[in-house]
């Protein structure tokens, strides 16, 4: 019986072209689990898209001279291209600024009001003097007091992960004139967490199924005990909020953007023609949901977002939060806003999509930081995807048009040793999909190609051939098995060139419709003239 499966990634910031590091944080991973459970039959809904109401924008629009709209726009097209050139298979990508999302946040707030889970409260700002305005937090840097880092933001520390309010900041300072800010009252509105802190506690306990550092996190910032956290901001950007008064504010982007994994759906939905479509994926007890972010993301989406979802109470909680470390550029954290990191317009105009995707999974950061290098990305090409799988590949399809007319050989069967192999490699790299741990499976696909080349080198069918016709045929057509059965375990991390090999083993029909299993190649079956699956990279 197929399963429900919601697999949502973080929406990033539309301030500029992303990085490496997103991709190889969230993106990849997502992508190729998402592929995963397809295969495996369930039902699968993938949804994200453009965070266009974060600080980062205004502050890229500020910079450039232009609307924050015109910044939406323009980094939205962008990534809309890297998710088809890299195969990232959303459902539906969208952005923040649609009136469904702003529809839904609305109502979650109206919702969280009457349920008496808002409270409004005058505090102090930070004011610029210099230019005449309140600050939001992530107009504020200083150093962060649990860790000492010195461009801690006014929401967040990026390299301790806690979360801030800017008042904590040491020595603070305005990111629009550099100068010391001064606090000034406002009124906001306040989600009390307090009143969710025990109930929370509660539900993280038995998830030990997640990720020991996301695990680790979350019960110690639980354990700390929350504290009202502001969900208005005195901004003119932004989904308006639906209180009399607060006209001039909008709804504070940590608790919108959150949100717009419910609207993604609720939108994705609507498209279909189908209102109540989404429900199944957010109301089905049985239904799985995994959030694919940053380790900076981990308290947003283990505590923020479950605590929303409970307050609502009419939804299920996430199943897991498979958060990565980082992917680190030169030792120092990819970032847009600091212009670090290889960027992916210039991976993609370097490199074909597959060995990006699979370098990245091969070097994955998900349980420590990693450091990217192109010079390992050409390496893993050469000597993995061709000199190892590919070279399989090669080498087997042209043997069988060279002596064997173009068509499948043999009676159909498997080598018992080669079957034991392939059975052996799906039982554990299923095993560990489903556990979400990408790094080590794409190793054991890989471990399973280079025991095909031994195989190869070890029967030598090319003096078989000369020996023994039928035994070279049942040499190769337990090669094009093998072949068959590596093109379906590589396809959730190497999905355009798994789709060429089917196309190679004479298949008409599409990769997908095969599900997550292996099957004999037919016998006489007429294979297509091959050609390489991945082409070698020469350095200068």
């Amino acid at each position: 019986m197929s399963e429900r499966i919601l697999v949502c990634t973080a929406w990033p910031y539309v301030n500029g072209s992303l990085h490496v590091g997103h991709l190889a944080g969230v993106y990849v991973p997502a992508d190729t689990f998402a592929r995963f459970q397809r295969l495996r039959g369930n039902d699968v809904l993938m949804v994200s898209g453009s965070d266009e109401h974060g600080t980062p924008i205004i502050l890229r629009a500020d910079q450039e001279g232009v609307s924050p709209k015109e910044i939406g726009d323009k980094y939205h097209a962008e990534f809309l291209g890297y998710w088809r050139d890299l195969g990232i298979s959303y459902d539906l990508y969208t952005r923040t600024g649609t009136e469904t999302h702003s529809r839904v946040v609305q109502a979650e707030f109206t919702d969280l009001l009457e349920k008496e889970y808002l409270f409004e409260a005058s505090v102090d700002q930070f004011y610029d003097e210099t230019a005449g305005r309140f600050l939001q937090d992530r107009y504020i840097e200083g150093t962060c007091p649990h860790c000492g880092y010195d461009r801690a933001r006014g929401d967040q520390c990026d390299n301790c992960g806690h979360l801030l309010d800017p008042d904590q900041l040491i020595e603070p300072r305005s990111k629009l004139t550099g100068g010391r800010p001064v606090p000034r009252s406002t009124t906001h509105l306040f989600f009390d967490l307090r009143k969710l802190n025990d109930r929370l506690v509660e539900w993280v306990r038995p998830m030990t199924h997640w990720r020991p550092n996301v695990y680790r996190f979350t019960l110690n910032f639980l354990e700390g005990g929350l504290q009202p956290r502001a969900v208005t901001r005195d901004l003119d950007w932004g989904v308006p909020v639906p209180v009399a008064g607060y006209e001039d504010k909008r709804v504070y982007v940590w608790i919108e953007a959150v949100t717009g994994y419910l609207s993604a759906s609720v939108e994705w939905a609507e498209r279909q023609g189908r209102a109540d479509a989404w429900e199944p994926w957010w109301k089905d007890p049985q239904a799985r949901q995994y959030y694919f972010i940053g380790k900076d993301n981990i308290p947003f989406h283990t505590v923020i977002w479950p605590a929303i979802l409970m307050a609502r109470g009419d939804t299920i909680l996430p199943y897991d939060v498979p958060a990565n470390e980082y992917m680190n550029f030169g030792g120092a954290k990819a970032s847009k806003s600091a212009n670090i990191g290889t960027t992916v317009p210039d991976l993609l105009a370097a490199f074909d999509p597959d060995p990006i995707r699979y370098y990245l999974t091969a070097n994955a950061p998900e349980s420590a930081d990693t450091d990217f290098s192109a010079d390992d990305l050409i390496r893993r090409n050469n000597d993995e995807l061709v000199a190892t799988w590919g070279n399989l590949v090669h080498r087997t399809l042209t043997f069988v048009q060279r002596y064997f007319d173009g068509r499948v050989p043999g009676d159909g069967a498997t080598d018992p040793v080669v079957a034991r192999q392939i059975d052996d490699t799906f039982a554990l790299v299923t095993a560990r999909l489903e556990a979400v741990r990408l790094k080590e499976t794409v190793r054991d696909v890989m471990a399973l190609a280079h025991f095909g080349n031994r195989y190869f080198d070890e029967k030598a069918p090319w003096r078989q051939v000369k020996e023994d016709q039928a035994e070279a045929g049942r040499t190769v057509g337990t090669l094009l098995n093998l072949l068959n059965a590596l093109k379906v375990l590589f396809a959730p991390f190497l999905p355009f060139s798994s789709a060429r090999l089917h196309e190679l083993l004479g298949y008409q029909h599409q990769l997908e419709e095969d599900g997550w299993a292996w099957t004999p190649v037919p016998i006489g079956q007429s294979l297509p003239k091959p050609t390489p699956l991945f082409t070698k990279i020469e350095t200068s």
